[in-house]
């Protein structure tokens, strides 16, 4: 049993199980405090790019400081989680500066664009918890083998797209407008949802276990590296379809 989520595997809050005392325990009110406060730093440091873009600045050293910097500090937290209070913020900003710069660019071609993909990823959020809490979903071990499988396949696909990107070469469709684009965009952004189950499953079993406190900093981590990569699919989709009917 896993989660496709990297930061959240089978084994992230088993071998904290019982290690804390009952007053020193993790929560999942906790966890959904913890989510928030991230999500404060993401907005501040988001409009910090977004406004640097439409005064003209380039935001490209942002959002390229963000995207490096994010990726190691994530793999920093995944790898040391006694850190995640104080990694976790970090990372929230960097994804801003990338979060931000994206945004505007977007927004630049089509107005209205990140209202609507912001919008729909807290609408997905906000659905996929009550269909999960209403028991309608059961996350099953073949459910986050899937899962699993499906978002390795996607990060493959990234990376390989990523390394033929050197040679000029791109993978069909991921950047393409046209039907078979904005399918293969539909599709990723249905495995990022899903995954925002595994990770609502996985933070309830860590509370159930009583993992210590400071795994709420790492499950609200776990969120947003889901949250993050479902936001900026949605605005890639946005922009195929709008792309498309013009």
């Amino acid at each position: 049993m896993r989660s496709g989520n990297p930061s959240l595997t089978n084994n992230t809050f088993k071998s904290y199980a019982g290690s804390a005392d009952a007053s020193d325990q993790m929560t999942i009110q906790g966890t959904v405090n913890k989510t928030f406060i991230l999500l404060v730093f993401i907005i501040i440091s988001a409009i910090f790019t977004w406004t640097q873009y439409f005064a003209g600045q380039n935001v490209s050293p942002y959002i390229t400081i963000g995207v490096i910097g994010s990726l190691i500090v994530a793999l920093v937290t995944i790898f040391v989680k006694r850190m995640a209070p104080v990694l976790s913020p970090i990372y929230a900003m960097l994804e801003g500066l990338v979060i931000g710069g994206v945004s505007a660019i977007y927004e630049s071609q089509f107005q209205g664009i990140t209202f609507m993909a912001v919008s729909l990823t807290f609408s997905i959020l906000l659905g996929l918890l009550l269909i999960y809490k209403s028991g309608l979903i059961k996350v099953t071990h073949n459910f986050r083998l899937g899962v699993a499988a499906a978002t390795l396949g996607v990060l493959l696909t990234y990376l390989l797209n990523l390394i033929l990107g050197f040679f000029g070469i791109q993978v069909p469709f991921i950047h393409e407008t046209g039907t078979l684009g904005i399918i293969v965009s539909i599709v990723i952004v249905f495995i990022a949802a899903l995954n925002l189950v595994l990770d609502f499953d996985f933070i309830e079993r860590g509370a159930e276990l009583g993992a210590p406190k400071y795994m709420e900093w790492y499950g609200a981590f776990g969120i947003m590296v889901t949250l993050v990569w479902l936001y900026l699919e949605i605005l890639r989709l946005l922009y195929k379809v709008l792309a498309n009917r013009n």
